[in-house]
């Protein structure tokens, strides 16, 4: 019998732990309005929702790891509207070095080799954080570390070094109150009225060495207690103690040993749609992912009966799953099956 390595939620216990997790307050369905924020984790998991149909918009920013960052956004976000440019946004302009355009309050994936790029990217960013801040009725913020590095010329955080020499920075382990008084003032102020998903990265920082990432993440889980505690908006999923806890091995690491594999980030995305999902929002994904994944293959004969057949078969399946389920788009679905097939 071939064996299968992806553990099941609902399996016995034996040889494994398995992290009890009681149903989220927040129950998210197709027609949540989702704002993602943080780690390279939560932009996994953001993908991964947005392949099963849910309206969720991912790290505008680019990827943040630490709370500080993660906070400097979404108050930039808040601000937008009223802003016309990334400075009275209250953000850092963009600056040149080692031939790139970028900001410190950027990932470097918004970077570009041009000014005029760099700040036309940044200020889509912001524009997009700012929308769907607006409409979002769910926030999910995953912190990755609480170690943080901050320019000496201004004190402040930066969200990336953008590999600029290490004397620009100092770098300081962010304390419990310190998070919790910043995250506070975000649940009060622009986060006011809507639900709040708080999770800590598994991802291991190993550049800060194995004590200093397991400080860090105790800082983290200890904090987002507390805000969880003070305010009943906010709740946590404990995506940190599915892959330390439970799965608990390194078969479920990709190659580099530090980030989740995909069959870690899968099982941990059942187990979360287990907490969010009903059971009729389960079904609408699960349906919704079946027919992404059939849109992505490509006919090997485009003209043939059997390419037809398959287009009108799954054309009735995604008029069917938009019928039962109004809120699901699958436009982009159609549209390809169309192209490829017609």
């Amino acid at each position: 019998m071939k064996r299968n390595d992806t553990p099941q939620p609902a399996a016995a216990t034996l040889f494994r732990t398995v992290v009890q997790i009681a149903p989220l307050r927040t129950r998210l369905g197709h027609g949540s309005r989702i704002l993602s924020l943080g780690s390279c984790f939560a932009d996994n998991m953001a993908r991964r929702m947005q392949r099963a149909k849910f309206h969720v918009t991912a790290s505008p920013a680019g990827i943040l790891f630490n709370p500080e960052s993660v906070a400097r956004a979404i108050e930039a976000f808040d601000r937008f509207d009223t802003a016309k440019d990334i400075a009275e946004a209250g953000l850092r302009e963009v600056e040149h070095a080692s031939g790139r355009y970028f900001s410190y309050d950027f990932h470097s994936s918004l970077s570009a080799s041009d000014a005029q790029t760099a700040r036309a990217k940044m200020t889509a960013a912001l524009r997009t954080g700012a929308e769907a801040l607006k409409e979002a009725d769910t926030i999910i913020i995953t912190f990755g570390t609480a170690w943080v590095y901050r320019l000496r010329r201004d004190g402040e955080a930066v969200a990336n070094c953008h590999k600029q020499p290490q004397t620009l920075f100092t770098r300081e382990l962010l304390d419990v109150p310190s998070i919790v008084r910043r995250y506070g003032a975000l649940l009060e102020g622009p986060l006011r009225g809507r639900r709040v998903i708080l999770t800590v990265s598994p991802v291991r920082h190993l550049g800060d060495g194995l004590e200093g990432n397991s400080l860090s993440k105790a800082l983290l889980r200890v904090a987002v207690a507390e805000l969880c505690t003070r305010y009943e908006q906010a709740e946590y999923f404990p995506s940190y103690e599915i892959l330390n806890d439970e799965l608990r091995d390194y078969r479920f690491y990709a190659d580099d040993m530090t980030h989740p594999s995909d069959m870690a980030v899968e099982y941990i995305w059942q187990r979360f749609a287990e907490a969010a999902f009903d059971e009729r929002t389960r079904r609408a994904a699960d349906a919704a992912e079946r027919i992404v994944r059939a849109a992505e293959h490509r006919p090997f004969d485009p003209g043939s009966e059997e390419s037809d057949t398959f287009r009108r078969t799954m054309t009735a399946r995604i008029d069917a799953l938009c019928r039962e389920y109004p809120e699901i788009d699958l436009t982009a679905e159609r549209a390809r099956l169309d192209h490829d097939i017609g």
